[in-house]
């Protein structure tokens, strides 16, 4: 993903959670992350780069232990990959702008999308919509 010297920037800002989720395709442990609860209205931004990813009202309890989305905040977003690790074939989603891993995309999501982005807290910043207070996963 990134050169040695980004990675070394990088892992003086980032817990080193937050560095294995963005920077080494990493999954945090299921029902732990920062954000899994989070209720509040406001956007999801790229905890890496501060992109915007999801907003709020797109969030919703798949009851998978991550944060769960049924669609970015545009179709230039997010960047998908072929992902056949572990045995299966999955598809990753990646922040378009750096290039920082979120998760992975599946087709059993609500509608109007069908799509269930399930995306790691570690990897993710939120910002509220009404203080304008952000919270890092």
């Amino acid at each position: 993903m990134s050169n040695s010297s980004q990675n070394d920037d990088i892992k003086t800002t980032l817990t080193e959670m937050q560095f294995y989720v963005t920077q080494e395709r990493g999954t945090e442990p299921p029902f732990t992350g920062q954000l899994l609860h989070n209720k509040r209205d406001g956007l999801y931004h790229c905890l890496v780069c501060n992109a915007p990813l999801f907003r709020s009202e797109t969030k919703y309890d798949s009851g998978c232990g991550w944060p769960s989305f049924f669609e970015p905040v545009d179709s230039n977003a997010v960047r998908y990959l072929n992902d056949y690790s572990h045995g299966m074939q999955r598809t990753e989603i990646r922040c378009a702008h750096c290039d920082a891993h979120l998760g992975h995309v599946f087709p059993d999501g609500p509608r109007p999308t069908g799509e269930r982005y399930c995306v790691n807290s570690a990897s993710l910043s939120f910002t509220d919509g009404q203080s304008g207070e952000e919270t890092k996963g």
